[in-house]
């Protein structure tokens, strides 16, 4: 079922011999009143998150101590998902505020950019859950920290996230354009994504919806048990530490890490499982996620590890330096 009913064979029919659309118009809800508030707004949260997250990749690569360490090896990988991630969806929202022109993306952008943002999302997911992983081994087997998670397993564990979150998008793509689109083609909702394009499909999406939500929902739970199933070990492990400044440290890194994953996985929650929310409460849930999280991100984590923040105040005054010289 659709948003407009069960599609019966003959409409489907009829769905069939007519074009195919060539464009989709996205939609911008409660931003018509002040557009040029929004596109500042917007435009700072981007430029903010670009640097943040540029700022903390280049701390990570240009540090010899913290680019050899998996946690920040990570980390590294999860800031240049997140300006992507924001890249993503920010600049197209951006163009439909300048004008009504700029809201026209057209069927194979539409495509790109579910694609794009399913991969990024789920390549996120898998890397948290990595991240989770690193720290069980680092607080609960110390002494095999450093064998066990070796630079070659670090790159490969990485290397994973972006090939699953590949494979997996693709599949997400596959199941929701493989429906004919014949009109209307009004998106109600900021990005092309796949709640609000299957209701544009020219066809029955019933099973479609049961099968991505699924796959969305096995994934994402998968995910979040195994990060539980490894704090609940770090738990454990931390309330036996007697010392309370290695106790108090590794609080701290774990905190960062599970305030990101809440950030994380609270929006998709509302959206994917919240049926009876509003087009409008889903969109403004969404932005969060896709505008603000990313800029948080960066700042969780520098402002709450001193190695990060002595890496980039070094960083910041080598930079100066240079420039006075």
């Amino acid at each position: 079922m659709t948003g407009r009913g069960v599609w019966t064979q003959t409409e489907e029919m009829e769905c069939g011999n007519r074009s195919q659309l060539t464009h989709f118009i996205l939609g911008l809800p409660n931003t018509r009143e002040l557009p040029s508030l929004f596109f500042l707004l917007f435009l700072l949260l981007y430029l903010l998150t670009l640097l943040g997250n540029a700022l903390t990749l280049l701390t990570v690569l240009c540090d010899p101590r913290l680019h050899a360490l998996p946690m920040y090896c990570f980390l590294g990988h999860l800031s240049f998902l997140d300006a992507c991630l924001s890249s993503v969806t920010v600049p197209k929202i951006l163009a439909g505020l300048v004008g009504p022109s700029g809201r026209a993306i057209s069927f194979g952008g539409c495509v790109v950019q579910l694609y794009a943002f399913h991969f990024l999302c789920s390549t996120e997911c898998f890397l948290y859950t990595v991240m989770a992983y690193d720290r069980f081994l680092a607080i609960c087997h110390p002494l095999r920290y450093s064998v066990v998670m070796s630079r070659k397993t670090c790159l490969w564990l990485a290397a994973g996230t972006w090939l699953t979150g590949s494979i997996h998008a693709a599949v997400q793509a596959f199941l929701t354009f493989r429906l004919p689109y014949c009109g209307p083609n009004q998106v109600e909702y900021f990005v092309c994504d796949i709640p609000a394009v299957l209701k544009l499909a020219c066809a029955d999406t019933a099973t479609n919806q049961v099968v991505i939500l699924a796959n969305i929902g096995a994934v994402a739970a998968g995910c979040f048990l195994l990060i539980c199933v490894s704090y609940a070990y770090i738990t454990s492990a931390l309330l036996k530490i007697r010392m309370a400044q290695g106790r108090q440290r590794s609080f701290s890194t774990c905190s960062a890490h599970l305030t990101l994953v809440l950030l994380y996985y609270g929006p998709p929650v509302f959206i994917y499982l919240h049926p009876s929310s509003s087009q409008a409460s889903d969109g403004v849930v969404a932005v969060f996620y896709t505008a603000v999280t990313p800029l948080l991100n960066p700042f969780i984590y520098t402002l709450r590890n001193k190695e990060m923040k002595k890496a980039l105040r070094k960083l910041v005054c080598g930079q100066t330096l240079s420039l006075h010289t």
